[in-house]
């Protein structure tokens, strides 16, 4: 599975799940660091088949709008610590993954995790 990470979200997400064994891009390894776009982003995505993990609304707006980008897993958990991030993914990559498997846009809150038509 492999995955683009927004700005909004620490580095060290991505680095975390990198020593999970995903292929993983942050906004922060891309030449414009956090100042990538989101239509760079969306392009990323589309071009590699990534899965855009983001806070950001605004790609849930493209994404039911445009179609763009083709799988979204959005983290709406607003402000929380990198470690209960972390431990959020850590304990629930696997429900992750085997939603993508029947959705392209998953919501990741403090409680659960919901696949979306």
């Amino acid at each position: 599975m492999k995955f683009v990470i927004d700005a909004q979200l620490p580095y060290a997400l991505s680095m975390h799940l990198k020593q999970k064994g995903f292929d993983v891009i942050h906004t922060d390894d891309l030449p414009n660091k956090e100042l990538t776009t989101d239509n760079e982003i969306r392009e990323i995505s589309v071009k590699e088949d990534r899965i855009v993990v983001t806070k950001d609304s605004d790609f849930l707006d493209s994404y039911y709008i445009k179609g763009i980008p083709p799988k979204l897993l959005l983290v709406s958990t607003g402000n929380i610590k990198n470690k209960v991030l972390f431990n959020l993914f850590e304990s629930n990559i696997e429900k992750i993954i085997e939603l993508f498997g029947q959705y392209s846009f998953i919501e990741l809150d403090n409680n659960e995790i919901l696949g979306h038509e």
